[in-house]
C-alpha cells in the first residue's frame, strides 16, 4: 500500500542548462484550474492506491516554491482527507532561494510544510552564473537563513565537479556549507544529461567537463568532510545526521509503493508502474476529460521488480537484505545476484556481505554504475 505521495509542479521561471527534469516556463498559470486538476488526480489515484495513512508528501518540480501557499495548503488538506496523515508525517517542498520565494516560507510552513529542500547549487557567484541560476550567493544564503527559521528541517543542494573545480575550491565551499548546520545535504556531481543545453555546449566545445579521476577525488573529499562533520552519506549523493534522512526518498530507494500525481509524475502501485502525461497542457486536458492525468499503467514483471529493487537499494549505505527481498518476490539469493561476481567484488573490497545483508562499500560507491550491472543476475529480468 502506498504511504508516500509525490506532487509535481512543472513550472519554473527559467530552464537551467544542466536540468533534464520535467520543467517548463509559462507566462501564466491558472492556479484555480490547476488546484482542481491536482485534487482530481489525487482522487483518481486514491481509489486505486488504497487509503493507508501517508508517511510523507513531497512537492517536486519544476519549482514548487512558486506555488501560492494557499494552493499548497489546499492540496495537503485534500491529501489528508483522502489518505489520512501519519502523526509524524514528513512534508517536503523543493524551493529556489530567491528573495521572492523566501518571503513565502513562513506561509508555506503554516500551510503544513515541515521540511524544505533548497536549491542553492553553489556558494560562488561565478559558479552560479555558469549553472544558469537566477540568484546570487548572498540571496541564496539569505533564503537559507529564512528557511531555517521557518521549517523544522532544512536540506540544501550543491553541485560539484564543475569544469576546473579543484579540491581546494570544493573543500572551501563544502566546509562553508557544513558550517550552516543543516541536518541534510544533497551533494551531486555535475552530470551532462542528454537533451540539456549543457549537452549541446559540450558537443560544440564550449566547455569540457571535469575528467573522471578528478571528479573521483572530489567525491572522496566529500565523503571525508561530511563524515567528520557527523553528516555521513546514507545514499551515494545524500548526507544526513542520524535520523534526519529524507523519509520520502527512502521510499523510492527501498522500492516501496508511492503515488505520483501531476505532469510527468511516476508512481509504483502493487507491481504496476504509473506515469502521468508529461506536457502540462496534455496532463491538464486528460484530468479534465476523464478525471485522471495517467498516461500509462504497466504491470512490471516480477524479475524486473526485483532488479529495480536491487538497483535502487544498493545506492543506500544500508544496502539490501537478500532474504527479505527474495521472500518479497519469490526468488532465492542465487536468482537475485550473481554469486561469482559478488564474491569477486567482495574480494576487491567493493561490496560487503553480513549474513543476508549486501551493501556496496565506501570504496565501491564511486564505481556504482559499473558494479550494479555485474551484481544483478543476468536472468533476473526474465525471472
Amino acid at each position: 500500500m502506498a504511504r508516500a505521495l509525490y506532487i509535481h509542479w512543472p513550472f519554473c521561471l527559467k530552464k537551467c542548462p544542466y536540468c533534464d527534469f520535467n520543467s517548463h516556463v509559462r507566462d501564466e498559470v491558472d492556479v484555480e484550474r490547476w488546484q482542481a486538476a491536482l485534487l482530481a488526480d489525487m482522487r483518481a489515484e486514491t481509489e486505486l492506491a488504497g487509503g493507508e495513512a501517508l508517511e510523507s508528501v513531497f512537492f517536486g518540480g519544476g519549482t514548487p516554491s512558486l506555488m501560492p501557499p494557499a494552493l499548497v495548503g489546499a492540496l495537503l488538506d485534500g491529501a489528508q482527507k483522502l489518505w489520512g496523515f501519519a502523526p509524524d508525517i514528513e512534508i517536503t517542498l523543493e524551493a529556489n532561494p530567491s528573495s521572492v520565494e523566501a518571503s513565502n516560507f513562513a506561509d508555506l510552513a503554516l500551510a503544513g510544510v515541515n521540511r524544505t529542500s533548497l536549491g542553492l547549487q553553489a556558494l560562488d557567484d561565478a559558479q552560479l552564473r555558469f549553472l544558469g541560476r537566477l540568484h546570487d550567493t548572498q540571496e541564496g544564503l539569505n533564503a537559507l537563513e529564512v528557511a531555517q527559521k521557518a521549517f523544522k528541517r532544512v536540506s540544501f543542494d550543491l553541485i560539484y565537479a564543475l569544469p576546473g573545480h579543484s579540491p581546494a575550491d570544493w573543500e572551501r565551499d563544502l566546509r562553508q556549507a557544513l558550517s550552516y548546520g543543516t541536518s541534510h545535504l544533497s551533494l551531486y556531481q555535475l552530470t551532462i544529461e542528454p537533451g540539456t543545453r549543457f549537452a549541446t555546449m559540450v558537443r560544440q566545445g564550449d566547455f569540457e567537463p571535469l575528467d573522471d579521476d578528478a571528479a573521483a577525488d572530489l567525491y572522496e573529499l566529500t565523503q571525508q568532510l561530511t563524515a567528520e562533520a557527523g553528516i555521513p552519506a546514507y545514499e551515494i549523493s545524500n548526507h544526513a545526521k542520524p535520523g534526519e534522512e529524507s523519509r520520502h526518498n527512502l521510499t523510492y530507494w527501498r522500492y516501496l509503493d508511492y503515488v505520483g500525481i501531476g505532469p510527468g509524475a511516476h508512481g509504483r502501485r502493487g507491481g504496476m508502474a504509473t506515469q502521468r502525461h508529461r506536457k502540462p497542457e496534455n496532463w491538464l486536458a486528460a484530468v479534465e476529460e476523464r478525471g485522471s492525468g495517467n498516461q500509462s499503467e504497466i504491470a512490471i514483471p516480477t524479475g524486473e521488480q526485483a532488479s529495480e529493487a536491487l538497483l535502487m537499494g544498493l545506492r543506500l549505505h544500508e544496502g539490501i537484505d537478500l532474504a527479505v527481498l527474495g521472500a518479497r518476490f519469490g526468488l532465492d539469493a542465487g536468482q537475485l545476484v550473481d554469486g561469482d561476481e559478488m564474491a569477486q567484488l567482495e574480494a576487491l573490497g567493493f561490496v560487503s556481505r553480513n549474513g543476508n545483508r549486501l551493501a556496496v562499500t565506501a570504496q565501491g560507491m564511486p564505481l556504482l554504475d559499473a558494479i550494479l550491472p555485474r551484481l544483478v543476475h543476468d536472468g533476473l529480468v526474465s525471472a
